[in-house]
């Protein structure tokens, strides 16, 4: 139990109507981060954080822990994700559960495979990090990126000189990929942030980095999980 999976999945979803649950390879969404936390030999649970009935049961099945139902104003489309793992936190230890890390896992970034879940929690332990966070080399270079002039013409969004650099030759750029957050409890709670100072990179590559934001998302992964199927 010193380090226990959430996942975090509301019923409402915005840019993409039951995004949570929508079938992609013969299964719900969710199920696919569901199998991968499952697998993983490093996690003790895996519980879901969710207000949405079709879900919970839907999680149930794929083997998840759903102790609870997550409050109304923690599900509404401003609600942090902090919040939320705070709420779960608090439940945990009300319920004697006291992990050492939380490990995040959105059911939005379903290409994660237990073997990353792994790795990254073994890089926690190795560096005793505050935090490790799945990370992608970008796709568009920060210093590539242009923002419109107030003239409406094209400027740079960050002005350096190695804009001019080719680029192969430009720094290494790291994003975001969603797909992994693992955080020391201690530090959620004082820092409220997956991100402090000592986090630590973990890298995915590309063909592993989907995130699931709106329907050409979705239809993408779908395509690459029929792709795979195929082979």
């Amino acid at each position: 139990m010193e380090t226990v999976a959430l996942v975090t999945a509301r019923g409402g979803s915005k840019g993409v109507p039951g995004k949570n649950i929508a079938p992609v390879a013969g299964k719900p969404l969710i199920a696919w981060t569901i199998e991968a936390a499952k697998t993983a030999r490093l996690l003790g649970r895996t519980i879901v954080s969710t207000d949405d009935r079709g879900i919970a049961e839907i999680a149930q099945a794929c083997g998840a822990e759903v102790p609870f139902v997550r409050p109304a104003e923690l599900a509404r489309d401003g609600s942090s994700h902090i919040s939320v793992v705070l709420h779960a936190l608090g439940w945990l230890e009300e319920h004697g559960c006291r992990p050492r890390y939380l490990l995040l896992l959105q059911p939005t970034s379903p290409l994660r495979t237990a073997q990353d879940i792994d790795e990254a929690i073994a890089l926690a332990y190795e560096k005793d990090a505050d935090s490790v966070v799945s990370v992608c080399r970008a796709h568009n270079h920060p210093l590539l990126v242009k923002k419109l002039t107030p003239e409406g013409c094209l400027g740079d969004y960050v002005v350096s000189d190695l804009a001019y650099l080719r680029r192969q030759d430009l720094p290494e750029a790291l994003a975001l990929n969603g797909a992994v957050y693992v955080t020391k409890v201690a530090v959620l709670r004082a820092q409220k942030t997956f991100l402090p100072p000592r986090t630590f990179p973990y890298l995915m590559p590309a063909e592993r980095s989907l995130e699931v934001d709106d329907p050409w998302d979705l239809h993408l992964l779908r395509l690459v999980m029929e792709d795979r199927s195929a082979r």
